[in-house]
């Protein structure tokens, strides 16, 4: 079985400098503040641009490959999110995981793919930022394909595989770490343990936030209802906590209800644009840009959110139309 390469000492992190402190400190402000407008859908922007075989480096699918071979087809999609409005960007490192990546015998390149990506989408935000508007970063660490709990994977590889993913972000410039679709709550834990051992070791504070997925059947995919996930979420020190991906807001809103309820750490969002349609074409998401806004409002409002965006099937266009819907707005106000 191939492993990361996780000796620190043999490949020491190089720390970004008082500048990502000040950015950091800067967000976790702000998710207490304002409501901050994320971006939406990563790989079927990639796909559009109809990267070729050896732009994969024959690793056919393999997004995160795309960071190193295809810079700019990864910085247009971060700068499309920008332009729209969004305020922050995820990284296009979903995949630079021990499960995903070992799927192409390339684990030892978790470290390469996760500080690439980071540091194409701080090129972007430095580029976009400016005084009256700051733009993030937010590393993105997608949940792979073994679930801790069903035996795929031991904790500890997989504890030790997450760390090498956060510390490719935090050197790449990120100014949050994103534990997302979270479908196993041993799994987060591993994400977010590996996460902090990343950042202590880089001597960095950025914020950590955790996005579960709950399915259209009420609970996550092993079954723990949402009250349990902030319960087991909350104890390890996250700065906020969400939901993502699996269904479009309708499915979210009592779940996020929940959250507003009881959550003592900021709350996000970023669901689907609505849950798929299968055509012959494929999947097709329903949901259009000022649906998504009008749910995004009632969500902010009602609810707190302090975080939005979207997931599968959202576009530059449905962040546009949340951003101005939103965007900046002092947290619960209503409009």
């Amino acid at each position: 079985m191939l492993r990361p390469s996780l000796d620190f000492a043999r490949s020491p992190t190089a720390k970004a400098g008082p500048a990502v402190s000040a950015r950091s400190d800067e967000l976790r402000t702000a998710l207490t503040r304002r409501v901050l407008v994320a971006d939406g859908a990563m790989g079927t922007m990639l796909q559009a641009a109809d990267p070729s075989m050896d732009d994969f480096q024959g690793h056919e699918g393999c997004n995160e490959i795309l960071n190193v071979t295809r810079p700019d087809v990864v910085r247009s999609v971060h700068d499309a999110y920008f332009e729209a409005g969004s305020d922050l960007v995820e990284t296009n490192t979903f995949g630079a995981n021990y499960a995903n990546l070992g799927e192409y015998d390339i684990v030892d390149r978790i470290y390469e793919l996760a500080r690439a990506g980071a540091e194409i989408a701080r090129q972007s935000a430095d580029h976009w930022s400016t005084p009256d508007k700051p733009r993030y970063v937010i590393g993105s660490m997608g949940p792979g394909t073994k679930l801790p709990s069903l035996g795929h994977i031991d904790y500890a590889t997989l504890r030790d595989a997450y760390a090498e993913n956060a510390r490719g972000l935090i050197d790449g410039g990120a100014d949050a770490l994103l534990v997302e679709t979270v479908q196993d709550l041993l799994q987060a834990k591993a994400a977010v343990v590996g996460a902090k051992r990343a950042l202590a070791a880089a001597g960095e504070t950025l914020p950590v936030i955790v996005q579960v997925t709950v399915e259209t059947t009420g609970t996550m995919l092993l079954g723990s209802e949402i009250g349990a996930a902030l319960t087991a979420l909350e104890a390890l020190g996250i700065d906020a906590i969400g939901l993502n991906c699996a269904t479009g807001p309708a499915e979210m809103s009592e779940h996020l209800r929940v959250l507003s309820q009881q959550s003592r750490i900021p709350v996000t969002c970023m669901p689907n644009a609505g849950l798929p349609e299968l055509t012959k074409d494929g999947a097709r998401y329903p949901l259009q840009p000022d649906e998504l806004a009008a749910a995004h409002r009632t969500f902010t409002q009602d609810y707190g959110v302090a975080l939005v965006g979207g997931c599968c099937g959202t576009t530059p266009e449905h962040l546009r139309a949340v951003a101005a819907a939103v965007g900046g707005r002092p947290l619960g106000e209503r409009t």
